[in-house]
């Protein structure tokens, strides 16, 4: 058993700050100002948690994820002005000035800086200083090996996931939990089964990027390698907890993997703006619950946790993100929000960070009051839609 210097580590997401579109766009770093000014504000996060991303750069990591042309096409995008070739070629590469994913000066920079965040949480993992680590900087799980895509430059999951098993030789288990389906990190290990990709989602036929459906199960010799669950818009806390819970549980006794990467978009809340997923944050509480524990049962403790989507950036991302980070340093908060249907208190300074979008009715408790919420119509039969799913996903695993 290897004996951990630390129980877990906050990866430093300051450099993920620089990795901004423009003022409008959804995929905004207040998110990461917020959730770190909530847990500070809640003496949940002490300096000596706190890790220093590595120095070195990832040009070797990016490369084995992406294609050379494409990194160099990022590059050229980067610059304060492009040159008119590049311009050129930028919609061949996922980047449209007008699309989800726009150019913008210092891209490069900035998505490889995230690369580096997820590697220095893997590399603490791995070498047994920690047990778990936190990167909220990360998680851009939808950018491919030629082109970006879903407010995604690079890869970070993926460069994280294959800097493991390259050094360490290590089993993988990655767990998306984000609204959309994580296709740019299945496609990257589709045939490789030595890396299990589970996502669970709103399905495809209503969602961005329109895959992730239950007969993607990998190819070749990573046929098996690959869940997807997918979710009919307006599910509830208790159908996703209830796909979510059962599908993780088949997987791990099935691959029996070395450690879980967990990709933590909190975008299936009622309140976020891009998807139709009506969850609270329940799940948010239950989620890395259950994901703790299985570390603990089948990897030792390894845990890598990344960020990912989540547009509702006041009401539900910073608690999100929170209740992860109390979750994995067992923080003793979570006994006075578990013992209340609507969680403890939050702090009452919070939030302190300064915005003109700052909006009046923030939330002042760690979890929601569902009891207020009108049922959603149809909800016996999208529950009995996501269990007929989730038995036609699950038939590959034995």
């Amino acid at each position: 058993m290897t004996l951990f210097t630390h129980e877990a580590l906050w990866i430093d997401s300051t450099a993920a700050g620089r990795y901004r579109f423009h003022e409008d766009h959804p995929f905004h770093p207040i998110r990461l100002a917020l959730t770190e000014d909530l847990l500070d504000a809640s003496g949940a996060l002490r300096p000596d948690q706190k890790l220093q991303p590595l120095s070195e750069p990832p040009d070797e990591a990016l490369a084995w994820i992406h294609r050379p042309d494409y990194i160099a096409a990022v590059r050229a995008l980067s610059e304060e002005t492009p040159a008119a070739q590049a311009v050129a070629s930028a919609a061949q590469f996922g980047f449209e000035p007008d699309g989800d994913t726009p150019y913008f000066p210092g891209m490069h920079e900035a998505a490889a800086a995230i690369v580096t965040g997820s590697i220095t949480a893997a590399e603490a993992v791995m070498s047994g200083q920690t047990r778990h680590a936190l990167h909220l900087g990360g998680g851009l799980h939808h950018a491919f090996q030629d082109r970006g895509a879903g407010f995604c430059v690079y890869n970070d999951a993926a460069a994280a996931i294959r800097w493991m098993t390259r050094k360490y030789a290590a089993k993988v288990l990655y767990v998306d939990t984000d609204v959309h389906h994580g296709d740019g990190v299945q496609w990257s290990f589709y045939t490789d089964p030595d890396v299990f990709t589970f996502s669970i989602h709103e399905t495809g036929k209503f969602l961005f990027p329109g895959s992730g459906f239950a007969h993607e199960r990998g190819e070749s010799s990573g046929y098996g390698a690959c869940l997807n669950v997918p979710v009919e818009p307006y599910t509830e806390d208790d159908s996703w907890l209830e796909s979510f819970s059962t599908a993780l549980e088949r997987v791990i006794r099935v691959f029996k993997p070395d450690v879980i990467v967990s990709q933590h978009g909190c975008d299936a809340h009622a309140l976020d703006p891009l998807a139709h997923v009506h969850c609270s944050m329940r799940i948010y509480r239950e989620m890395p619950r259950l994901i703790h524990r299985l570390a603990h049962e089948w990897t030792d403790g390894r845990w890598i946790a990344l960020g990912g989507g989540g547009y509702e950036h006041w009401h539900v991302v910073p608690r999100a993100w929170g209740l992860l980070w109390l979750e994995m340093t067992e923080h003793p908060l979570l006994a006075s929000i578990d013992a209340s249907p609507v969680g403890a208190p939050l702090p009452a300074v919070w939030p302190r960070v300064v915005s003109p979008r700052r909006p009046d009715d923030l939330p002042r408790t760690w979890l929601d009051d569902t009891a207020a919420w009108a049922p959603m119509p149809r909800r016996a039969e999208i529950a009995a839609k996501n269990l007929e799913v989730l038995a036609l996903a699950l038939q590959h695993l034995g």
